[in-house]
């Protein structure tokens, strides 16, 4: 079995001070193989701790432009023979204007995310996303639509920080679990 581990939303500094040690004990108590990190990272020390527990893959969310523009905005990745869909979920600059508009005009619609999301990565079995800083861990249409939450900040105050693990069974049986902090 693989196991790894999802984390989005880490906002240091911007609305943390650091990154949650909570996330970095449960990762470590997983015995993860690899972490991915949905972006909104904000600084590299950050990648460079979670670096340290096992490889780590990372894409750019709309708050990583000056420190992490490097970072690709998704990516398609592969463990145990199960691609893995790797994006924040802001899209590009048009999109993400977009939902800022229809979030002022109708609340945050989740479901406009994960649509284009599965529209983006047609061959993924596992989409994992950040941005809208709310748990997910549902399957739809064969595919496990995962964002771990906010490792910092959730959208709504009375829900806890969380990360996620995903674990990739020999034969490709997959199991999210979302992990409060």
């Amino acid at each position: 079995m693989i196991t790894l581990g999802v984390i989005a939303d880490t906002h240091v500094p911007d609305r943390a001070r650091r990154l949650n040690p909570g996330a970095l004990s449960i990762f470590e108590q997983a015995g993860v193989q690899a972490i991915l990190h949905a972006g909104d990272v904000c600084v590299p020390s950050v990648l460079a701790q979670l670096e340290e527990i096992a490889p780590t893959y990372a894409v750019r969310g709309n708050r990583d432009w000056v420190r992490l523009g490097h970072l690709p905005r998704e990516c398609l990745l592969e463990f145990g023979g199960v691609n893995v869909a790797l994006a924040h979920g802001h899209g590009d600059l048009a999109h993400y204007l977009a939902d800022k508009v229809w979030h002022v005009l109708e609340g945050l619609q989740r479901e406009r995310y994960w649509r284009r999301l599965i529209k983006s990565f047609p061959t993924a079995r596992v989409i994992v996303f950040g941005h809208v800083h709310m748990s997910m861990n549902m399957w739809l249409d064969g595919r496990l639509l995962f964002n771990p939450g906010s490792a910092c900040c959730p959208h709504y105050k009375q829900s806890a920080p969380s990360v996620g693990l995903v674990h990739i069974h020999t034969g490709g049986k997959v199991e999210g679990e979302i992990v409060n902090l």
